[in-house]
């Protein structure tokens, strides 16, 4: 018999790792994961514990080292060694599967900064070509801010594998696709192109029930699900057509509950069946715990009343105004908290 995550990949989910903990991208490589994302929370976690502690003082010690530098290395190496374990899905599906994903400056959104549009368009093509060089499984992720979303044509264009991420709306997921399909066709060829849409689930649901209180019980809950869903079907309509090599995927992201009284794989079993599921560890461990066996659920939306109700009721400029603003927000402070954390660490570490 098939353990629950056993079951969510037989039934066509491919199961990517939020973490590059050493660690558990071991234990979740072994229980069937083919890919893994990381981020400044992630790393900020790890460098927490100490086991990091000798190759950072190295780091740190360097002559003309700076705390930033010293971050960003220490990212790459811990993200390289993410790649080594998921090499071998890379090779097996030819470069459809087996990336870990590498996130660009998130200070390039701060709105302290206040910077340019088009020095921010400019250092995510830069930056996006220099951390992926020599890389064949490492993936760039990049924002879904105007800025970012600028930036995908000459990535695409440059062979750069890209994870689109902070997508609330469908609007920012044509925008990435649209041009990323522009930037992969001005190569001589589309062999080799891979790109995947994360799509935020959880916060969306967070978002509505705060903001968009009067939805009934049938519809509270569920505008994250559907939201993703009618993406998902909207990126298979498209690619299906284009008939390039390699899949162009949708990542469900933010697939963790937030609300207590939900099952822990609420998003797990709604969105079962395609494309990637990115979880946290905590979410893994509780479906592999749940007994449950999962089958395809990601083309099953709820009846015709709810999505009438959903469409009637939120207001999606507002809702991606709004999660834009609070996702920019979270995606500056932890890179803040990480250089703060490693400027610390420089006081411990080198005399």
């Amino acid at each position: 018999m098939s353990t629950p995550l056993e079951s969510l990949i037989q039934c066509g989910t491919k199961l990517w790792l939020d973490s590059v903990d050493p660690d558990l991208v071991a234990e979740n490589r072994s229980l069937g994961a083919t890919g893994a994302t990381s981020n400044p929370i992630i790393i900020s976690d790890l460098v927490k514990t100490g086991r990091f502690d000798d190759m950072l003082s190295k780091l740190l010690a360097a002559p003309d080292s700076t705390d930033e530098q010293a971050a960003w290395l220490l990212t790459d190496r811990i993200v390289s060694d993410a790649q080594r374990v998921f090499a071998p899905v890379w090779q097996a599906t030819g470069g459809d599967d087996g990336y870990v994903s590498f996130e660009l400056d998130p200070l390039l959104e701060d709105p302290e900064a206040d910077l340019p549009h088009d020095y921010r368009v400019e250092q995510y093509v830069e930056l996006g070509k220099k951390w992926s060089s020599q890389h064949r499984n490492r993936m760039i992720k990049v924002p879904a801010t105007p800025a970012g979303l600028e930036a995908l044509e000459p990535l695409a264009t440059a062979g750069v594998p890209l994870n689109v991420t902070l997508i609330f709306t469908e609007r920012q997921y044509e925008q990435a696709r649209e041009a990323i399909y522009r930037g992969a066709s001005h190569r001589s060829t589309v062999e080799g192109v891979k790109s995947v849409y994360s799509i935020f689930i959880s916060r969306v649901d967070v978002y509505t029930e705060k903001h968009v209180p009067e939805l009934s019980p049938a519809a509270q809950g569920m505008v994250g699900i559907v939201n993703a869903q009618r993406m998902w079907a909207a990126n298979q309509e498209f690619w299906a057509k284009k008939e390039w090599p390699l899949n162009q995927e949708i990542v469900f992201a933010s697939t963790g509950s937030k609300k207590p009284e939900d099952p822990a794989w609420k998003y797990v079993a709604a969105l079962a069946g395609s494309d990637i599921q990115t979880n946290p560890p905590a979410t893994n461990e509780a479906v592999q715990e749940s007994g449950l066996t999962f089958s395809r659920t990601v083309d099953q939306l709820p009846p015709s009343e709810v999505l009438a109700e959903i469409d009637e009721k939120v207001d999606i400029d507002q809702m991606e105004e709004t999660l834009m603003a609070e996702g920019i927000a979270k995606f500056a402070a932890p890179q803040k908290a990480l250089l703060e954390l490693i400027a610390s660490k420089r006081e411990e570490l080198v005399s």
